[in-house]
């Protein structure tokens, strides 16, 4: 039998183990962690096929081929416009910058004159080296993402192997479940079944909930610009709405770049309000609407620790850190409410010889 002590290095050990085989295969996972993750989220429907007497084989096919179909549909419908309009932007550029130029640098100008020379170019300098350390690193992040994510595995790959994953653990995912429930320890069964439940309301809850507010918002947002009537609106609404995927990154982009166009757009301040009443809308929509309602409010993930596990995981494991970031932070979330609750019940906690109140 395993002594209390023996347990804790086999679990640590197993804990070490499990890591570094994960940062050992990393070039190789991202297939596999996608696979995982549609079936995570597909799973429910196949169940419900399942229930009305659907082979589990079949409905898998059927759920599979229909996810493929939307995501076809999709890509088909938006890329183009996004190309076009992404494009359409790039190509404007020089002539917003030239109109930015003549509304606004009299102005700047007038305002720095009120400043000594040599103060004049220390602010110019420390600008300038702003936005150059912020595009460095920006494009530093966005190349160890892609190059983590897509070295060795490219998309022929990834598009032949992920869908395979997914078939099979779909298909196979009561008999995944029954292998796992095998080998819990039966001492701690009920608490690590307890935990297990926790840690799948806390994924539900936030990845399909999120991905649900994600598309609400990215279509609030692109209709709502598209209808004030700012240029390239649909491709800044939709971009914004997949963004919004981590913590305020989404709101932020969209509401800075949406302003910033409409400043160099319109000569009036009544449709550059319109723009920033689109996203203040669609933030309060966000939070006392579709956040409590799709994601709920158990889920337990706070905004900073989904965006400190997002950046962590980009920084390890490249687009497959990203991937399984969300499920590390919520598995995370889970045990360290689950040990502080254990804390606080015990003695470390409670002083034995403190005199209690009457």
């Amino acid at each position: 039998m395993f002594r209390p002590q023996s347990q804790t290095r086999f679990w640590l050990l197993a804990l070490v183990a499990f890591a570094l085989a994960l940062w050992l295969l990393k070039p190789v996972l991202l297939p596999f962690v996608a696979g995982m993750i549609i079936a995570y989220f597909l799973n429910p429907v196949v169940n419900i096929l399942w229930r009305h007497k659907i082979p589990r084989w079949l409905g898998t096919f059927i759920v599979l081929l229909a996810f493929a179909i939307g995501v076809a549909l999709i890509v088909t419908l938006i890329f183009p416009l996004l190309q076009s309009q992404i494009g359409a932007l790039i190509d404007a550029i020089p002539g917003y910058i030239g109109k930015i130029r003549a509304h606004y640098m009299p102005w700047m100008e007038s305002w720095l004159a009120r400043f000594a020379p040599e103060d004049v170019e220390k602010l110019r300098g420390a600008a300038g080296e702003s936005v150059t350390q912020a595009a460095g690193w920006a494009a530093k992040l966005v190349q160890q993402i892609v190059s983590g994510g897509f070295a060795l595995i490219d998309i022929l790959a990834l598009s032949i192997i992920m869908p395979i994953v997914a078939f099979y653990m779909l298909r196979d995912w009561p008999r995944l479940v029954g292998v796992i429930d095998t080998l819990l320890p039966r001492r701690h069964y009920q608490a690590i079944q307890e935990q297990l439940n926790e840690i799948d309301n806390t994924l539900s809850g936030f990845i399909r909930g999120q991905a649900l507010v994600c598309l609400a918002l990215g279509l609030i947002y692109s209709i709502g610009l598209t209808l004030v009537g700012l240029d390239y609106g649909a491709a800044i609404g939709i971009t914004a709405g997949v963004l919004s995927f981590i913590p305020y990154v989404g709101t932020i982009f969209g509401w800075v770049t949406s302003v910033l166009l409409a400043f160099v757009q319109f000569d009036d301040w009544t449709h550059i309000g319109m723009v920033a009443g689109v996203f203040i809308i669609g933030n309060i929509l966000e939070s006392y609407i579709l956040t409590p309602r799709l994601v709920g409010s158990r889920v337990g993930l706070h905004p900073v620790w989904i965006l400190f596990a997002l950046l962590a995981g980009a920084k390890l494991m490249g687009f497959t850190g990203v991937l399984i970031a969300v499920p590390t932070a919520a598995i995370l979330g889970v045990l360290t409410r689950f040990a502080m609750s254990q804390y606080k019940s015990s003695s470390f906690y409670k002083d034995p010889l403190a005199p209690t109140k009457p």
